[in-house]
């Protein structure tokens, strides 16, 4: 009998496990991923029209084109998926077109015990795959958010620190006074104080009457929120107190267990409710290792980020000993509001990852 190929027995693997195995189409419409992934994915898609003008793109990731598949076929129902084939982005010195497969859990009420699932599906994937020793980086950006709002820190500054620490910056250089000045200032000024909706649309009309609909990759609406955050924070930042505790909380690293207890003594001096938020952490390490998972190897980071928008909780990232770029082999998460953002009507729980089968030598 002839051995499957090694993406074949991936696939394999993933359909045993219960998730079926779709091809959403490649062309793509590409306002989606400019309103819900990252910047790192807007700048490199590669775009192209349909005959209306319609702007398409080829799909440059398959969490979104398997969510609005989902969509259109079990509505809000809960699904499991898997994935194989090629994605298209531009990348420096590297073909734009490579493979990736994939899972994708959506509609499960359980979210600790999901999120272990695919974390221990991916690394038996990686272990079909013959990737050998692996690392792997835990964090969770709902716990990020809820430090953030435990601190009463302001939307604008608040979308900026998550930018800055998505973007692998760190707060150390975050601008959180930007203040009206320099070549904006009259449109600053003249938004300030009016109500959101109404800068907004005066914003909006300014772009235009330019004639611009995107500039790098944002849109107009996004180009007019960020007039109105500086606008709306003339005189912010984080005061001292808060920017330490801050700190104190991004440098926090280690296995999931011993970083969860240097988490609570912060939120115990601080004097943050984190509660909630701490006990899913310890909910899915305990789901983790009840998979007989070795957690006191994995190393949980509250710095740690993904370059994507639309995670709103546990992420993860495995990557491989001995590459000397760092590039990870798996990278995954949970996007409860993705789905709601595609049209469906309440946030829908949904956890996956996605496995770069050129970095492990996986055969097409």
């Amino acid at each position: 009998m002839m051995a499957l190929p090694q993406s074949d027995r991936l696939v394999a693997l993933f359909e045993r496990e219960g998730y079926a195995r779709v091809e959403p189409p490649v062309l793509q419409p590409a306002e989606v991923f400019v309103d819900l992934s990252g910047e790192d994915i807007r700048r490199r898609m590669f775009l192209t029209q349909d005959a209306t003008g319609r702007e398409l793109c080829l799909r440059p990731e398959y969490t979104i084109p398997v969510c609005r598949h989902h969509l259109a076929t079990q509505g809000e129902r809960p699904g499991a998926y898997c994935y194989c084939g090629p994605v298209f982005r531009l990348r420096r010195n590297e073909n734009g077109e490579f493979l990736q497969a994939g899972i994708e859990s959506i509609g499960r009420k359980d979210a600790p015990a999901a999120d272990a699932e695919i974390l221990a599906l991916a690394l038996e994937g990686l272990e079909t795959l013959g990737a050998g020793p692996v690392l792997v980086r835990l964090g969770d950006m709902g716990l990020l958010h809820r430090v953030l709002e435990a601190l009463h820190i302001a939307p604008a500054a608040k979308r900026r620190l998550i930018r800055a620490i998505v973007s692998g910056k760190g707060i150390a250089g975050v601008d959180l006074e930007p203040g009206p000045g320099g070549e904006h200032a009259g449109l600053l000024a003249a938004i300030e104080g009016q109500a959101p909706q109404a800068a907004r649309a005066f914003v909006e009309d300014i772009l235009s009457i330019a004639g611009i609909s995107r500039v790098g990759g944002r849109t107009a609406a996004e180009i007019a929120e960020r007039f109105l955050a500086r606008a709306g924070n003339p005189s912010g930042g984080l005061s001292g107190e808060v920017r330490a505790v801050l700190e104190r909380y991004l440098a926090i690293a280690g296995d999931p267990d011993a970083a969860a207890g240097e988490i609570y003594a912060l939120a115990r001096d601080a004097g943050l409710n984190l509660d909630r938020a701490l006990a899913t952490l310890e909910e899915r390490t305990g789901f983790m290792a009840a998979r007989g998972l070795d957690v006191g190897r994995f190393s949980f980071a509250c710095d740690f980020a993904r370059n994507l928008d639309y995670y709103t909780g546990f992420i993860f990232e495995i990557g491989h000993p001995s590459r000397a770029d760092g590039k990870p082999l798996v990278g995954g998460g949970r996007y409860d509001g993705l789905l709601q953002h595609l049209g469906a009507a309440e946030p829908v729980p949904a956890v996956g990852c996605s496995i770069w089968l050129e970095r492990v030598g996986g055969e097409p």
